[in-house]
Order: C-alpha cells, then sequence, then structure tokens
C-alpha cells in the first residue's frame, strides 16, 4: 500500500515541504531514497525501537520510501516521526484518512518520546501557507509554533499519543499563543540602567542617537573608563519590537535551535557579545550545513564586540558586506541560502596596547608607530561604515563619588520611542526600512537636504578630515538622527556639527 505523510526542510530562514512517500509491498527489504543524509537514514533504528515499544512493528516486507524533492537534501533526525507514520499507515497498522491534512515534525527517542527539532516556526508558516489543517510537532516546540494563527498546532510528547489521534482514539492537545499577551511583558527588563553610570554625559548622548537611528558607534578609550559599561546598557533604551521584526528574529532564533521550551515568541532585542576568539564562520554563519551566525542571530538587535582590535582581521572584514546590505548571502556547490542580518554594531577598543594613549593623567608607554600599527588592526573601510566614534575618558573622582542621580534608561528610552516614531512615519512607504540608518542613497537626498550653510560645514568637514563618500553619508544619517530627537523636521547647521564631531577616528590627532 502506497500513503503519503507530509514534512518540511528548512534552508535559510524558509522551509520547503517535503512529501514522503511510503509503499510496503510484497519482498523483504528496506531502502530510502531522496537525498537523505546519515542521520535521517539512521532513523529507520530509532523508529523499529520506538515502535517495538509501544507495540508495533516495521512489516517484514519491502518497505521503500522516497523523500520528494528528491533534489533537496534532507538533513536531521526531525524526519523520524512523519516516516514513522508512514510505515504505520502504510502496513495498515493506522489510518490513513487524515494523513494529507497534517505536517508531521519530530525526532523520536528509542523508547518513543518526542525530541525538539529545531526550525519549528519557519516550519510552521510554511504549513499554513501550504494550506495544511494542522501541523504535530514536540511538545517542547507547542508555544513557538502556536505564535502562527490560521493552523491547528498540535503537539504529543510520544508516539502512541499520535497513532491514537490518527486512529481516532483520542485527540492531541492544541497550542494556542496569545501574542498580545506576549508582547505585555516585551518592555525592558534588564537590571542594568544608565542611572547607574556616573558622568559621561557625551558617550550616553551618542549611545541614545545610535539607538535613536539604528546607527553602528565604536567607543575608544582607556581601560576601566566604562565603555562595557555604558554598551551593556543600551539594550535598556532600545525600542521594542514591532510584531514583524519579532516573528523575522525568532524565526532565526528558531533555525539556529536557540528557543527556549517556555518560550513562543522573542519580544527583547537581541544583545549578542562573541568573545574575540571567534571564527569568521561563528561570526557569518555557515558550515557543512549552514547556520546562521552571531550577525543573523542579533538581527534587529545589537551585536558587541569588545576589544575589537583584538579579533582576528579576517573575522572583522567579513562584516563589510552585511554591514552595508544588511543580510549575510551563504553559497555553496548546489545551493544558496541568505539570512537577515540588520544589527547595531556597537565596538569599544582601548587606544593603544598599553591602553594609556592620550589619557589626560597617565603616560602611554607604548614605543613610537606602535599606536598607529595598532589602530591600522581596524581597517579603514571598517571604519568607514561605523557612523559614530565617541572617545570615552575616564571620570573624575568628584563624579563617582557625587550622590547626585543621573538620567534613568527609561527617560532616555522615551526621547529614543518618539525619534523612532517619527521614523515610522517617513518610511511607512518603504518594505523593510524601519531607521534612518537604513536609508539608501536615494532617500537621502530626499529627507537630508541641508540649506548653504550647512553645505559649507560639511565640505570644510569633508577636506580637513579627507572623509569618504560613505562617512558623509554616515553623517547625514546621524544628523537626521539629532534632528529627530529635537522633534526638527529640517536639519539644523547645529545638527550638522554635531554629527562630524562623531567622526573621532577620521582626524589626525589618533595618527600616533
Amino acid at each position: 500500500m502506497l500513503v503519503k505523510t507530509y514534512g518540511s526542510a528548512v534552508y535559510g530562514i524558509k522551509a520547503t515541504t517535503i512529501t514522503i512517500e511510503v509503499n510496503v509491498s510484497q519482498g523483504i527489504n528496506f531502502m530510502m531514497v531522496g537525498l537523505p543524509d546519515a542521520a535521517v537514514k539512521e532513523s529507520q533504528q530509532r523508529i523499529e525501537s520506538a515502535l517495538q515499544m509501544h507495540g508495533y512493528r516495521i512489516p517484514g516486507k519491502k518497505v521503500v520510501i522516497n523523500m520528494a524533492p528528491a533534489d533537496i537534501r534532507k538533513e536531521g533526525s526531525a524526519y523520524d516521526l512523519p516516516l514513522a507514520i508512514g510505515i504505520l499507515a502504510a502496513s495498515e497498522q493506522i489510518q490513513a484518512s487524515k494523513l494529507e491534512e497534517y505536517t508531521i515534525m519530530g525526532e523520536l527517542s528509542l523508547d518513543g518520546s518526542l525530541q525538539p527539532i529545531r526550525g519549528v516556526l519557519p516550519i510552521t508558516i510554511q504549513a499554513r501557507d501550504e494550506g495544511f489543517k494542522g501541523i504535530i510537532l514536540p511538545a517542547q516546540n507547542a508555544r513557538e509554533a502556536g505564535v502562527v494563527n490560521n493552523i491547528k498546532v498540535l503537539s504529543a510528547t510520544n508516539i502512541r499519543e499520535v497513532i491514537d489521534f490518527f486512529n481516532g482514539v483520542a485527540e492531541l492537545e492544541e497550542s494556542i499563543v496569545d501574542i498580545d499577551k506576549e508582547f505585555l511583558h516585551q518592555t525592558s527588563n534588564s537590571e542594568a540602567d544608565f542611572s547607574d553610570v556616573k558622568g559621561q554625559e557625551n558617550v550616553k548622548r551618542a549611545l541614545e542617537i545610535s539607538a535613536a537611528g539604528g546607527h553602528n558607534i565604536i567607543m575608544i578609550g582607556p581601560p576601566g573608563a566604562g565603555k562595557t559599561m555604558l554598551a551593556k546598557r543600551l539594550s535598556a533604551i532600545l525600542p521594542p519590537l514591532t510584531l514583524d521584526e519579532a516573528l523575522e528574529t525568532t524565526k532565526i532564533h528558531s533555525v539556529a535551535g536557540k528557543i527556549d521550551k517556555n518560550s513562543s515568541l522573542i519580544t527583547a532585542r537581541p544583545f549578542r557579545a562573541p568573545h574575540h576568539t571567534i571564527s569568521d564562520v561563528a561570526l557569518v554563519g555557515g558550515g557543512t550545513f549552514p547556520q546562521p551566525g552571531e550577525i543573523s542571530l542579533s538581527h534587529n538587535g545589537v551585536l558587541f564586540l569588545d576589544e575589537l582590535p583584538e579579533f582576528k582581521r579576517t573575522v572583522l572584514e567579513v562584516m563589510r558586506q552585511p554591514l552595508e546590505d544588511r543580510y549575510i548571502t551563504i553559497s555553496r556547490a548546489k545551493f544558496t541560502v541568505e539570512y537577515p542580518a540588520s544589527f547595531m554594531l556597537v565596538a569599544s577598543m582601548n587606544p593603544c596596547p598599553c591602553g594609556f594613549y592620550n589619557h589626560p593623567e597617565k603616560d602611554c608607554v607604548c614605543s613610537p608607530g606602535i599606536v598607529q600599527k595598532y589602530l591600522n588592526k581596524i581597517s579603514g573601510p571598517l571604519l568607514d561604515r561605523i557612523d559614530i566614534h565617541i572617545e570615552v575618558v575616564p571620570v573624575p573622582f568628584e563624579k563617582l563619588s557625587e550622590n547626585k542621580p543621573a538620567e534613568t534608561s527609561a527617560a532616555i528610552r522615551d526621547r529614543v520611542v518618539a525619534a523612532r516614531k517619527i521614523q515610522e512615519v517617513r518610511f511607512a512607504s518603504y518594505a523593510g526600512i524601519h531607521s534612518n540608518a537604513q536609508m539608501t542613497s536615494k532617500m537621502l537626498r530626499k529627507y537630508c537636504n541641508i540649506d548653504i550653510a550647512g553645505q559649507t560645514i560639511l565640505k570644510t568637514a569633508m577636506e580637513r578630515l579627507g572623509l569618504s563618500a560613505r562617512a558623509y553619508d554616515r553623517i547625514l544619517k546621524v544628523s537626521r538622527t539629532i534632528a529627530d530627537l529635537e522633534g526638527c523636521e529640517k536639519i539644523e547647521t547645529f545638527h550638522l556639527a554635531e554629527a562630524i564631531q562623531y567622526r573621532s577616528l577620521d582626524r589626525d590627532s589618533w595618527a600616533g
């Protein structure tokens, strides 16, 4: 008897429906075709043990399984459940009348219990889009899939529950997640607050502008000045995720297998801080079976690179294209996957190996040329893509010891959210554009007009600092954000002047 069950394969952050055809006929053999990998082929042993534990068996006949389309490689153990159900239905051990209505995915243990799988959110969305009535998944994945509407999400803890469901003996538990309720908890719960930071008002201002416009920022200063402390508080002032952003972010984390079983939707912006020993593949994604890297896991959030010059140069240079295009394409001989990578880069670094170059009190002990060599670890093209450069100076004792309360993250966040709302209205007609940092050159000409006085200031800065055309665009974007924070429709000269001063590393004073 020939039956069909349906599973799904994930490539990038999109899923493709896989039709599993099982034919049981006279003979003795077990064959699986359709480009399965080793993990899929090993499913025979897991299925055999799981069925025996519940009083069923693989028939002692000729079993041929085809996984279509046959030109797509099937990877992983998530096909165990649809394969097992297909074998039982083809051998008439269970009823096959409802199989065509459901997508089925799940990994089997030897005792028949179901283990969680990766990529549940894109799989569920694909099942809904293709008109399936429902999807059957391990219980640990139920909440994650439950955020998708217009499809029944059914969960089971073992294969016996799924068998009883198709035989009409029992019903499976349906998972429904209230997205509105999930978003009630999305306000920042970070214990780190800007009120903990004494002094550093200029750096706080730069971080506020960065958060308001989604701009990349680099902080340079001596050790102990507060760079890492400030960066870790940036999440507390970022605006909340929209529903579309939350779904897209959750998709990526779902594919990477980083969704907690008690979670359904990622409602807080990601904050990723990889160590400087990270490889370029781990940062941008890839591998034999491509997985999203840190830049994609920080999509719609923050990627914090502490001690930037300590990262391998090859690691830093692979970020050039994602910083510009906001996606990363991973190509292999037989296929190509694309991951979104629209993140805010926040970096920190010391000005030299000893850390005290340009320090107001301590002397730098680095020999001549060492400062320049240290700074040259960060290439010019990469610095060009960082909108804001800010110097962090040590906080004097008087500031550290005073009891005067500093401005809270909540107060700063209110201004950031107000500026982002202006940008939402401005870019409402542009798909995928949410902040000033994402503006194209054409949009710059439309929304960043400056008067003759502003052009004069900008021309002088370009000539004296030797800025590139890309730096020119970045200055305009930052000045647009500063104007939005002030509630100004037009970019004034003082907005431009403030944006220009955030190009510290373009100045001759850092030449060593």
